[in-house]
């Protein structure tokens, strides 16, 4: 009886969340600008692997990831990477170039199931800069599962 009680008022309280436009369907996101002075300039070609990983460049796209993954994507995948279970949790990417192919093609193309969007495509709103210092973040916060 208690666990149709709790079931019944959190599908009522989405509902009125939902309907008041205090919660919003998962990917609607609106990515916002992120500086990259001081990051190596990586031109319009995307890169295979991350440039930041074993660079000069490595603290700078650390703290600039950090940032850019807290104003962008810890809205859906968590504070710190670790997902509520709403998206993937990336504290489980696979580290170093391993990695990477997975994180291109998701943050190039987005994730669509069904028609709807889950995640948009990042590349369209944030700079290769931005997103390799993403997942030079990424790669910091990794455990094993």
């Amino acid at each position: 009886m208690i666990r149709i009680q709790t079931t019944i008022l959190t599908a009522t309280l989405f509902g009125l969340l939902t309907a008041s436009g205090l919660a919003a369907a998962h990917g609607n996101v609106v990515p916002q600008a992120v500086a990259t002075d001081g990051l190596e300039q990586l031109g319009p070609e995307w890169r295979t692997e991350n440039p930041y990983r074993d660079s000069k460049d490595h603290d700078r796209a650390l703290e600039i990831g950090s940032s850019a993954y807290n104003q962008n994507c810890a809205a859906c995948h968590g504070l710190e990477a670790k997902s509520g279970g709403i998206a993937p949790d990336l504290r489980l990417l696979d580290v170093g170039a391993a990695g990477d192919e997975w994180f291109v093609e998701r943050v190039r193309n987005g994730a669509v199931r069904d028609g709807r969007v889950y995640m948009p495509k990042m590349a369209d709103y944030l700079s290769q800069e931005a997103l390799w210092a993403v997942r030079t973040y990424l790669d910091s916060v990794h455990v094993e599962e």
